[in-house]
């Protein structure tokens, strides 16, 4: 595989994270890849729709909520970008607070998205995927405090961004590692201030979170990853790179880790292909062509 095709794919398959309002998986990290048609435009509102009822009719305050956005299928990752949707969000009603990386400053942010446009930012349009996570009552109120608690939020954001964060380092982060990092300042009573993710990842270690491990299928994707842009390698542990396994938070990590806290905590996932919309209860994962299973609610989507 030639160097330059390599590193397209190294894109590809290392970067998890969205920009402001795009996709951060690209070469370009900041421009869209396709276009979004008008149909394919509507077929995406409607799944934001139900995903959105599904939202407001848990009862719940707030949510993990992580969508599918390019095909991470040969590392075996479904999930690529996690938030947490917020009943009462400043931004509007299950707005999901974000990192996201700004392109204009060159520097991660928070970011409030309505459930629509945080389903507009797939890059295909033809079939997506959520899933949501619904928690206990008490830690579902301490998660929604922190998001909203915004010197603490704060706290909790790197200065710097890698879309292949390190999970147990400050150098860098990415999107996923800013909601892992945010259950410890809720669930851990983490104060805002100097070294609070020092002290959130002090307790994600205590508490057994396993980041990853992320399984790149060769040396020349590994290698070739050193020259995409907000790809960076000189944060993980040099064993790790030799292992072709990197520490890094998707939402897969987050979503067990919550489970094997909080066996009572509850999963719905909403997928739709061209044809229809798709809801499961339960932690048996959709996969990737939407495919239903007896059980499972099914809406068709008119042509």
């Amino acid at each position: 595989m030639p160097l330059r095709r390599a590193a397209r794919v190294a894109a590809a398959a290392l970067a998890w994270c969205a920009s402001a309002g795009a996709w951060a998986g690209l070469p370009t990290f900041c421009e869209r890849a396709t276009e979004v048609t008008a149909l394919e435009q509507d077929r995406v509102l409607r799944f934001a729709g139900v995903v959105k009822a599904e939202l407001e009719r848990s009862g719940a305050r707030a949510a993990l909520i992580a969508r599918a956005g390019l095909d991470l299928s040969r590392f075996g990752l479904l999930y690529s970008h996690a938030g947490v949707a917020l009943r009462d969000n400043p931004g509007g009603p299950w707005a999901v607070r974000q990192l996201y990386y700004a392109c204009d400053e060159s520097r991660p942010r928070l970011f409030d998205q309505g459930v629509a446009g945080f389903a507009l930012g797939a890059d295909a349009p033809a079939r997506g995927h959520m899933s949501l996570v619904f928690l206990p009552e008490e830690e579902g109120a301490r998660l929604e405090q922190a998001a909203l608690d915004k010197p603490l939020a704060l706290a909790l954001l790197a200065g710097k961004y890698s879309a292949n964060a390190y999970a147990y380092g400050t150098r860098y982060q990415n999107c996923n590692q800013w909601v892992a990092e945010l259950l410890a300042g809720a669930w851990g009573r983490i104060d805002a201030g100097e070294g609070a993710r020092d002290q959130a990842q002090a307790w994600l270690r205590e508490q057994g979170y396993a980041p990853g491990p992320v399984r790149i299928p060769s040396h020349l994707l590994m290698f070739a990853g050193q020259f995409v842009p907000l790809v960076h390698m000189n944060d993980h542990p040099v064993e790790d790179i030799h292992a072709l396994a990197l520490q890094v938070s998707v939402p897969a990590s987050i979503e067990s880790f919550v489970r094997a806290r909080l066996p009572e905590a509850r999963r719905v996932q909403v997928c739709h292909d061209e044809r229809q919309i798709v809801v499961r209860r339960g932690w048996e994962p959709l996969d990737a062509a939407c495919t239903p299973m007896p059980g499972d609610e099914v809406t068709p989507i008119a042509p």
